[in-house]
């Protein structure tokens, strides 16, 4: 999973100009859903956008207070563009996203998740899948990403599969080892 944080004064969603939810002082959250994300990242997403210590303690002591400690409210919106991919052309790349049944069911887990981790009345969320007009007042501003990437078993389960992928394309082989260098006999003393 993929989220912005950004903290706020104020923001709002509206779909077809009708507001459908609405925040103070708190954090506005734009999350992504990626294939291969599970509940544990969303759980880790959810606790981190409670967690994260966005505001000063009343002391002036710098990036001390989260959301939850000066009871603030959060506003989540899914936003797969987050994942895009622009590293060809100019046209952005989408297969990064997770698509259809299961984005929406993780990402309104991650909600879920926001909500029961703090109290549900603070915690406000975008529609899914609507193309909604975000409004927001930036507080600083601050804007902070935070990335979950795939768990390392399934980065060693893809590994495994490039290199048997590989492996293959260069005839059923593994590539010739390099020969290894020769040493030089010492020379001769001369006198």
């Amino acid at each position: 999973m993929k989220a912005i944080l950004q903290r706020v004064l104020s923001a709002s969603v509206a779909v077809e100009k009708e507001v459908v939810s609405s925040i103070g002082k708190g954090v506005l959250v734009f999350a992504a859903v990626a294939p291969g994300d599970t509940e544990k990242e969303a759980d880790s997403l959810a606790a981190k956008v409670l967690k994260m210590k966005l505001w000063d303690d009343e002391t002036g002591g710098r990036w001390k207070k989260s959301v939850t400690e000066i009871s603030g409210e959060v506003l989540c919106v899914s936003q797969f563009t987050l994942l895009a991919s622009t590293k060809k052309g100019n046209k952005p790349d989408f297969h990064g996203a997770m698509g259809g049944e299961e984005a929406s069911r993780l990402y309104q887990y991650f909600f879920e998740k926001v909500q029961t981790g703090y109290a549900a009345e603070r915690v406000k969320n975008g529609v899914f899948q609507a193309m909604m007009e975000v409004a927001l007042v930036n507080d600083g501003p601050v804007c902070l990403g935070i990335h979950y990437i795939l768990p390392l078993a399934l980065v060693d389960v893809l590994t495994r599969f490039y290199k048997v992928t590989l492996e293959l394309s260069v005839g059923g082989q593994r590539p010739a080892a390099e020969p290894a260098a020769k040493k030089k006999a010492p020379a001769e003393p001369t006198e």
